[in-house]
């Protein structure tokens, strides 16, 4: 992306209520700062779940990806059921557009992951439009710095060793906050034992609450993705939302079972307030589903909903490291 380009705003799911609009416009002047033009469609009303009816909210998605003055879309956030938007998106005309970003997580992943695997296009899993003002810390970067970057670059995240484990930002009484309070040290965890982790692939992944509902279709073939795009194999990345750790540990088996994780040569699991249970914790229930895969398997990472926010490029060559210093995933943007 150059100064002076169009980057759209639309909600594929949920929209943003009137207390919360002047967070939205926060977020818009900081894209603006960037240079960027920004227009904002008509699918934002925030009173339901949904933005608007299904294809009112698809057509509005599929005019600003296949619009070739749009080079960026960017949602203000997630929501519930952006999944009933995939049978009404025309996916041949996606695959000939100009290739647009489009970014954001959790239910975005809904249409995020699909986008990359179905059409070879790359999609960012980082910070939503709403998210936008908050300041990158030190060895994160933002959206805005990524879409900016030439065709070809790398360039290494290295995780801040610290996180936000309680509490929110009140953006109705503080639109403007950009300062993230990140209140709680913490590393990476190797789940499956062993000591250093490097390896490499193409990235894929997303929310397990969303993800487990694709996989088995063909919006979640990340076999047939791995087979044509990354034969050297992937490393893919989940992250829960909110599901306690049962259900996740659920989710996770019936991804596997329709063969997700087939292609894996490591696995990402993303830091998460979601509950654990008495007699069985988040990181035994990804153990429990994804530990006889043998391959590494790297938990708390700063991908998801837990701030800060480590973006990760569908489709980019990934170089993931853990050491005993060090937590720092590298991705190449061919």
């Amino acid at each position: 992306m150059r100064p002076g380009d169009l980057v759209g705003v639309t909600s594929p799911s949920s929209g943003v209520g009137a207390d919360l609009r002047p967070r939205l416009q926060a977020a818009v002047k900081v894209v603006e700062a960037r240079g960027y033009q920004v227009v904002v469609g008509d699918c934002m009303d925030g009173a339901r779940h949904v933005s608007a009816p299904a294809a009112e909210r698809a057509r509005e998605l599929m005019a600003m990806l296949t619009d070739p003055r749009v080079r960026a879309v960017v949602p203000p956030w997630g929501g519930e059921t952006a999944i009933d938007l995939l049978p009404l998106l025309d996916w041949d005309a996606l695959r000939e557009a100009e290739p647009t970003w489009l970014v954001g997580y959790s239910d975005l992943s809904t249409i995020l992951t699909p986008l990359t695997l179905l059409t070879g296009i790359a999609t960012i899993h980082g910070n939503n439009l709403m998210d936008t003002p908050y300041e990158p810390p030190p060895g994160l970067l933002s959206w805005l710095d990524i879409v900016a970057m030439e065709p070809g670059t790398t360039f290494t995240q290295i995780s801040p060793n610290r996180h936000r484990a309680h509490g929110w930002d009140d953006w109705a009484t503080q639109p403007e906050v950009s300062e993230l309070t990140l209140d709680t040290p913490g590393r990476w965890t190797r789940l499956d034992g062993g000591g250093d982790v490097e390896a490499e692939g193409r990235l894929i992944g997303g929310c397990v609450e969303m993800l487990c509902n694709l996989t088995g279709s063909r919006y979640a073939d990340t076999t047939a993705f791995a087979r044509a795009e990354a034969p050297d194999g992937l490393i893919l990345y989940v992250e829960a939302c909110e599901h306690d750790a049962a259900t996740i540990c659920r989710n996770l088996h019936g991804m596997r079972l329709a063969g997700f994780f087939d292609a894996a040569g490591a696995i990402l699991v993303g830091r998460t307030r979601a509950p654990d249970l008495p007699s069985l914790t988040q990181h035994e229930a990804v153990l429990d589903a994804l530990g006889g895969l043998g391959v590494p398997i790297l938990a708390d990472v700063d991908c998801g909903h837990v701030p800060p926010y480590l973006p990760i490029v569908n489709g980019a060559r990934g170089r993931v490291r853990h050491t005993a210093d060090r937590d720092e995933l590298t991705q190449t943007l061919d």
